[in-house]
């Protein structure tokens, strides 16, 4: 038996428990991999209490909680050549990631991707890169970011907003980013330029000295989506990873299962030249996930929720 943290029923996170399961079975084709640590993201939480957004993630009751994990590889199915034991690895899992060991196929499909850790980073970093790393990885690549381009980034300083303005910058884009006031200076060490989110972000675009727009990413309404539309910024040129309420007709939304490898790669290269850094606002430890998941969707952190496993 081990332990993991699951749900049984849709609702708050009350319906979280961490519980004994069956050990999972190794089939052939597969690892398993003993989880050291799990970072959290909006939509894990989020699908608890949206039947319908977790259709769209193939959710089946009881579900495990998470989407991210690091580990380290304890066990192999007969003729699996490409990860031996004590390997230690990262990626996402629709199958729930909270839990004292996992089971991947070796081959990443639509549904699971591993990675091999670099000794460059920690598990609680490489936790951090699968969900956020590669859904701000495919925001630029839905709308195409060049260096010509001056990005608007609703969103910045959250989790997926920190690696979108760092990925942007190293594209050579001009990124102006919203925020809170308090969250300004934050933003420029990034190397954006901050600007105040809410019912006077046009009204404040158009009265500043901010270059025209010509990028849209929004990370969190559909409040920068409308801005840049009333901007004239091509539809082709704005994405959204916000998919409900839906979204207005010819806009794309972005998500990090249709990031490659090859964007993986970009991230982690960045990591290593320091070009990128991955900010972790706090590690809790996996029994304390209620107040881990309450610090996430108080959303006034900067950087990632980490959950770690003994």
């Amino acid at each position: 038996m081990i332990n993991a943290l699951r749900y049984s029923n849709f609702g708050g996170i009350e319906q979280l428990k961490w519980e004994k399961i069956e050990s999972p079975e190794v089939l052939a084709g597969q690892i398993r991999v003993r989880v050291t640590a799990v970072s959290i993201n909006p939509m894990d939480w989020l699908i608890i209490g949206n039947p319908q957004m977790a259709q769209q993630f193939g959710v089946q009751l009881p579900q495990k909680f998470g989407y991210d994990f690091a580990g380290i590889v304890d066990k192999t199915s007969q003729g699996v050549t490409a990860y031996k034991v004590g390997d230690r690895v990262f990626g996402t899992t629709y199958d729930g990631a909270a839990s004292e060991q996992i089971i991947l196929p070796v081959k990443s499909d639509s549904r699971h991707r591993i990675v091999k850790t670099p000794d460059f980073i920690t598990d609680e970093i490489a936790s951090s890169l699968g969900v956020a790393g590669m859904t701000a990885a495919n925001c630029l690549n839905t709308i195409k970011l060049n260096s010509d381009d001056t990005v608007l980034i609703g969103g910045a300083a959250g989790g997926v907003g920190v690696f979108t303005v760092q990925l942007a910058k190293i594209r050579g884009a001009r990124v102006i980013g919203t925020s809170s006031p308090s969250t300004f200076d934050f933003l420029r060490r990034l190397g954006a330029e901050p600007i105040a989110y809410g019912d006077q972000l046009l009204t404040n675009l158009q009265q500043t000295e901010a270059p025209k727009i010509t990028a849209a990413i929004d990370l969190y309404s559909h409040d920068v989506v409308n801005v840049a539309l009333e901007l004239g910024v091509p539809k082709e040129k704005i994405t959204s990873i916000i998919m409900y309420p839906p979204l207005p007709e010819g806009i794309k939304t972005s998500t990090g299962g249709a990031a490659t490898e090859e964007d993986m790669k970009v991230i982690l290269e960045a990591i290593q030249t320091k070009q990128l850094v991955v900010l972790i606002a706090e590690k809790f430890s996996i029994q304390d996930y209620e107040e881990a998941i309450k610090t996430q969707m108080a959303r006034h952190t900067h950087g990632k929720i980490v959950m770690t496993l003994s």
